[in-house]
């Protein structure tokens, strides 16, 4: 293995990869490989393999992290050249829980969106979610990008039992959003804790890597120093 990691980024639900754009750029200015994973969204098994096939193509040392859903994700990949896991604002369950299980452990924000699938099977956010509770501290502009770009969700992602997750075995950061309305910040310290995480708190909302990217890459570029041998 290479002595510097590839940080690989996985987006999260209603999102693709461009979400991690402040973040890419930062950690790239800085001489590093990064790429973001892109998740099909269309279950969760299709979503681990996808991930799956970004990682085989990476060589040597990797930190892996997730947005959100990609919390799961992550945790449920094949880790084998994978040196740090990293959460932000992250679902995580344990090995038998569902996403849907861990995300409804508290109660919703008064301004969360109802999940709901259409008539198709999807479930999409509305406009208003992103400056209501995905983004609120973006930009209008920001948050209208995010609107127009976003990726809706198969139920079938979020209802299926997680695997033993990699977090057992991988050393393990936390970006804790104290500001999230879509992910309670009481059920982030709570997963946070149980998978023994190296925990961060930010006064940020559901998307840190767009509104307070700098923190995010810190945390990252922590992760990459204490595990990577030099």
């Amino acid at each position: 293995m290479t002595a510097d990691p590839t940080f690989v980024l996985v987006h999260a639900a209603w999102a693709d990869g461009s979400s991690w754009a402040p973040v890419i750029g930062a950690l790239q200015r800085r001489g590093h490989r990064v790429v973001a994973a892109p998740l099909p969204l269309t279950s969760f098994a299709e979503d681990v393999n996808a991930l799956n096939a970004v990682l085989h193509r990476v060589p040597g040392p990797v930190v892996l992290a997730g947005h959100a859903y990609a919390g799961a994700v992550i945790g449920s990949a094949d880790t084998d050249t994978v040196t740090a896991l990293v959460y932000v604002a992250a679902i995580a369950p344990r090995e038998g829980e569902t996403v849907a299980e861990l995300f409804h452990r508290a109660p919703a924000h008064p301004r969360a969106p109802q999940l709901i699938p259409d008539d198709d099977g999807w479930i999409w956010l509305p406009d208003n979610a992103f400056a209501d509770a995905f983004a609120q501290n973006a930009t209008p502009d920001e948050q209208a990008l995010l609107a127009a770009v976003q990726r809706p969700l198969s139920p079938s992602c979020i209802t299926v039992p997680a695997p033993r997750p990699a977090w057992h075995d991988v050393p393990s950061w936390f970006l804790v959003a104290d500001q999230d309305r879509m992910i309670a910040p009481e059920t982030q310290l709570f997963v946070a804790a149980r998978m023994n995480a190296t925990t961060h708190r930010a006064d940020a909302d559901h998307l840190p890597m767009l509104t307070q990217p700098d923190g995010v890459t810190d945390i990252l570029l922590t992760a990459a120093s204490a595990t990577t041998t030099r």
